[in-house]
This record gives structure tokens, C-alpha cells and sequence, in this order.
């Protein structure tokens, strides 16, 4: 069976997700599509607005043969490590190619900047030390750096080629046996707020259901509807749709009672962060009000979104530092169809790692990890 792996999030899984799952299907002749999927906290540092099990059944219910789970550890991180994670996961399971939304759709640029960079490596991350040293945030820092080795043939300041590209050098410096292919986005930018028509952003859906506090009619337009009734059931079910502020009190909570030398071992917790943190916990009513009391130039919105993922879960420097750097150690599946299961019965037999359905089955720090994770999502019932 060929296979083609996708990296998602599915929060929550929509129009433009099918579609990239059927022109991913198509453009590698796959018979099987693998999807690996965060957990229930976020790249961005967001709670998954449902959880991991409810966006797993959505994305087998429209077009996904299988989905595997990115550990927690490598979910809630910039690209570079987030990409680690999914590719070593996408590779442990078997892929023969993956396939990324991108917003010019063609790969030759992806490939040509990775050879820039190969030759041009050590002025580029000079150049990128330097504007990260003058106080730049690590993206800003890294679009001069690019500019600086005259990148031209990819704008890298764009989210989606951004994750493609960080992809790309997973598969050309570590996973060579992989294709990688990308397809054009459609519709919607990735940040998009507004909603228009049946492809929409993700963040536009978000912000729709969670501002209405229902299932509005336009944003069931942009989702199969197989998944606009599955988010209704798990509203009805436990009671919400996660978003930051469901957890602002636990999160405020934790900072104010955390001594201070403790909330400085925290993964994020960089440069005296803990200081403003605690300040600004004093002061803030709200979620937002705490994030944009201690976000400065370098520290933007999204480093600290993760960070506070990082306060919730109690996850140390020390022990993302001890992990962050090795392969994903195994494979997780969160659920299958028949394709899905058939394409796992050959597979696993040349697996070089463990196959899980449940963390207990496996003494790891990344399942501790995830375990913790689980334990704080906030919801009526638990979670698996």
C-alpha cells in the first residue's frame, strides 16, 4: 500500500482540510492518507477547542485513513522542533511521501532555498544571532537572516511556507526515503479572521463559534457537516469549546503560588520572564489581558501562549532539554478505518519502535508528558 502522511492540528477540521487531504491523496497516488495530529494543547500554545479524540473521529469521517498522535512534547513548539516531531512520527509509521499546504503550491522553491541555506548556513545563523542579540523577536530575527543570504525563491514570512519549509529539512537532512510534495492553499489565509463561503480559516471558525457561543450557519458552511455535528455533540456533551480563558484562572493560579525559583524552571521561562509573569498575574482579569501585560519584542504572543501551555502542564527545561533532540521514540494511533488498519497490520511488523494505543503500555517521558497534558484539559469527564 502507498502511503502519504499529512501534518495537522484540525482545530477544527474543515473544508480546506478535505480538500488537502484528497489533492494530497491524488498527488502521491497514496492508497492510505496518515495524518499526525496534536494533542490537545497546540503549536501555537492554544487548548485544542475540542479534544483529541472528537478531532480524530471528524478527520476518518472526511478522508483521513489514520491518525497518529504528535507528542505533546514536540506539539507545542516553533517549526523546527514541532516539525521534528511529526516527520519522525510520519517516518517511524512508514510514509513514502508528505504532502504540505503551502501558499504557492510548487516544491522546486522549498528544495532551492534548502540549498541556500546548506551553502550559506553559517552566515545565516550569524546573522540570525545577531538580530536575536539586538532584542528581535526569533521570527523577525530569522526573516533578516534569510534576506541577509539573499533567500529570494520563498517567502518564509508566510506561516504555512514557513512549516513547509522547516518539513523540508526534516526530510532532506533526515528522512531522505520520504517524498516530499505540496499543494496550493485555496480560500482563506492561515490567520484569516473573517469567514466568507465554504473554505474558511480555522482561526475564523474559532473565533465565529467561540464569539456566538453556538453553531452559527456560516460556520457550518466551511466544515463537513459531519464535523459541525461532532463539535455540537461535545458542547452538549461537556458543557464547551475550549479557549484560553477557560483556563486563565488555573493558569494564574499556578504563577502566583509557584515560587519564583521554581517558575524560572519552567521550558519558556527565559531571561527573568518569571519576574514579569509574576507582575502581571497580580494585575490581569483576563487571559489576554496577562499575555499582552508581559509580551514585549522579543517575547511575542505565541512564545508565551506556550509557555503558559508549559506553567499548566509543569514541563521543565531540563526535561524538554533531555528529550527535544532525540527521535521520536514511538507511534501512537488515535484512530483508523478499515484502510487505516490494514495498512497498520503490515507496517508495524517493520517498525523500529513501539506501536501504543494506550501510554501505559510504555515507560517514556514523553508519555508522562502527554499524561499530564490530558490532566489539564479542562472538561466535565476525563479524557484517554
Amino acid at each position: 500500500m502507498k502511503s502519504c502522511g499529512v501534518i495537522v492540528e484540525y482545530n477544527p477540521f474543515h473544508n480546506g482540510h478535505a480538500y488537502h487531504i484528497e489533492q494530497s491523496r491524488q498527488a502521491a497516488e497514496a492508497d492510505c492518507m496518515i495524518a499526525v495530529m496534536s494533542g490537545n494543547f497546540l503549536q501555537r500554545g492554544e487548548p485544542a477547542i475540542i479534544d483529541k479524540w472528537h478531532r480524530t473521529k471528524a478527520a476518518l469521517q472526511s478522508g483521513a485513513d489514520l491518525v497518529l498522535e504528535l507528542p505533546y512534547l514536540f506539539a507545542v513548539q516553533h517549526s523546527d522542533y514541532f516539525s521534528q516531531g511529526a516527520v519522525d512520527t510520519l517516518s517511524n509509521a512508514g510514509v513514502d511521501a508528505i504532502c504540505f499546504g503551502s501558499e504557492n503550491g510548487d516544491i522546486a522553491p522549498f528544495l532551492a532555498a534548502h540549498e541556500t541555506l546548506v551553502q550559506h548556513g553559517e552566515k545565516f545563523h550569524g546573522s540570525l544571532r545577531h538580530h536575536m542579540d539586538k532584542g528581535l523577536s526569533y521570527p523577525e530575527a530569522a526573516r533578516l537572516a534569510y534576506k541577509a543570504i539573499g533567500l529570494q525563491s520563498l517567502d518564509l514570512g508566510q506561516p504555512n511556507n514557513t512549516l513547509g519549509y522547516s518539513y523540508i529539512k526534516q526530510m532532506l537532512t533526515r528522512h531522505k526515503q520520504i517524498t516530499p510534495l505540496t499543494i496550493k492553499r485555496t480560500g482563506s489565509q492561515y490567520h484569516d479572521q473573517q469567514m466568507g463561503g465554504s473554505i474558511a480559516s480555522a482561526t475564523s471558525i474559532r473565533k465565529d463559534l467561540l464569539t456566538h457561543h453556538k453553531m452559527t450557519d456560516q460556520a457550518r458552511e466551511a466544515m463537513p457537516a459531519l464535523t459541525a455535528d461532532e463539535l455540537c455533540r461535545y458542547r452538549h456533551t461537556y458543557g464547551i469549546w475550549h479557549d484560553w480563558e477557560h483556563y486563565f484562572a488555573l493558569l494564574q493560579y499556578k504563577i502566583l503560588t509557584l515560587p519564583t525559583d521554581q517558575l524560572q524552571l519552567i521550558h519558556g521561562m527565559d531571561e527573568g520572564l518569571e519576574h514579569r509573569f509574576k507582575q502581571a498575574a497580580k494585575r490581569a482579569a483576563s487571559f489576554d489581558q496577562l499575555i499582552d501585560t508581559v509580551k514585549t519584542k522579543r517575547y511575542t504572543w505565541t512564545r508565551l501562549q506556550r509557555t503558559c501551555v508549559h506553567i499548566l502542564t509543569g514541563l521543565t527545561k531540563d526535561e524538554a532539554n533531555r528529550s527535544l533532540n532525540e527521535q521520536a521514540p514511538y507511534v501512537r494511533f488515535l484512530g483508523m478505518n478499515e484502510t487505516g488498519q490494514t495498512y497498520l497490520n503490515k507496517q508495524k511488523k517493520r517498525m523500529d519502535v513501539p506501536l501504543l494505543t494506550q501510554p501505559q503500555q510504555w515507560a517514556h517521558p514523553l508519555l508522562e508528558f502527554e499524561e499530564r497534558a490530558v490532566c489539564s484539559l479542562l472538561r466535565k469527564g476525563s479524557g484517554r
